[in-house]
């Protein structure tokens, strides 16, 4: 199984994430910002690509292994349909969770992160090309949840 959880910067994804490996036996969590951290002196839209290739084939290496992987990213429909077509010849149950809360809750500073001016501005050029409002999986206002509760509604939608 392949759960992708979608949003923006800020929105929860990696804590989601995080608590959702601890739930689901044999899952590998694959956070596609750490192989951007391998080459930061790249333009960012020289490396997303690079990325999206990158982490594909770990997922796929994964998936062979017998492992269920959670991917927390923010997807746009061009990257999402680069990942359904690359591991269209897997057949392995795929899930895709948008969480979207409020753009000012996003804004601001949630737990101990302190978000950056560039942050802020990704996080408003998502909102703008609509990452929280995907065609594609199920979208989860999670403005008012804690993270175990969106937690459980994912397992619940997954079980």
């Amino acid at each position: 199984m392949i759960i992708f959880i979608n949003g923006s910067i800020n929105s929860g994804k990696s804590t989601i994430a995080k608590l959702l490996v601890k739930e689901l036996p044999k899952t590998a969590l694959v956070e596609i910002d750490t192989f951007h951290e391998m080459i930061e002196w790249m333009p960012i839209d020289e490396a997303i690509p690079l990325n999206l290739e990158n982490a594909l084939t770990v997922i796929r290496n994964f998936i062979d292994k017998g492992l269920s992987v959670i991917v927390p990213y923010p997807l746009s429909q061009k990257n999402y349909d680069y990942f359904v077509a690359g591991l269209k010849d897997m057949d392995i149950e795929t899930h895709v969770f948008t969480l979207a809360p409020k753009l000012e809750d996003v804004l601001t500073n949630r737990g101990t992160r302190e978000l950056t001016d560039w942050e802020r501005k990704r996080i408003q050029h998502h909102y703008d090309v609509g990452i929280h409002r995907p065609t594609f999986g199920e979208i989860i206002d999670n403005t008012d949840q804690v993270p175990e509760e969106t937690v459980k509604l994912i397992l619940n939608k997954i079980k």
